[in-house]
């Protein structure tokens, strides 16, 4: 592969994208982003911070502004988007035009499990919700960005997704 090749992970919340972008990165010993925390480092500000002081516009301007100022670098890299930054501002455009986009399509009971397992603050979006409204939730989410999701260049399905199913996937897609 080429550098400066930028790997762009995309999909639902619990879905992966940081797990396995560290793990990719790792693997082809190239820089990994993860994008929501580059905003919380650049900003000064925690998402959550963002949302409620200056509101989800003003959040989605910070994201467009670094998803493009990180796509732009020279360097190799794996970029892990937060679950909403294709479905605004023509990102998913961007995405495609800068990187090879990889969308994890991981079944909503599964990352229903994860987020469960693991959402004691770490995702503001769910915090304080019971099983329930998490499904529900997810449910909505993905009828209004799997559009976008579907437009990546590589679909990964399942919850068998592995670091190295990763790289297979990315090495055949260079290979055509």
């Amino acid at each position: 592969m080429k550098s400066p090749l930028k790997i762009v992970l995309v999909g639902m919340p619990g879905s992966g994208k940081s797990t396995f972008g560290r793990q990719i990165a790792k693997q082809l010993n190239f820089t990994f982003i993860d994008l929501d925390q580059l905003i919380e480092k650049e900003t000064g500000k925690k998402i959550r911070e963002i949302f409620t002081l200056e509101g989800e516009g003003k959040f989605r301007e910070y994201e467009t502004f670094f998803l493009e100022k990180t796509l732009a670098s020279e360097d190799g890299l794996v970029l892990s988007t937060g679950g909403g930054t294709p479905c605004f501002n023509d990102n998913m455009e961007v995405i495609n035009q800068k990187g090879v986009s990889v969308y994890l399509d991981v079944s909503l009971e599964e990352i229903n499990k994860r987020l469960l397992r693991d959402q004691t603050g770490k995702r503001p979006m769910f915090a304080g919700l019971d099983e329930g409204e998490i499904t529900l939730k997810l449910k909505n989410l993905i009828l209004q960005r799997e559009f976008y999701y579907l437009k990546s260049k590589i679909i990964l399905s399942g919850e068998d997704i592995s670091t190295d199913h990763l790289l297979s996937a990315l090495m055949g897609f260079f290979k055509n």
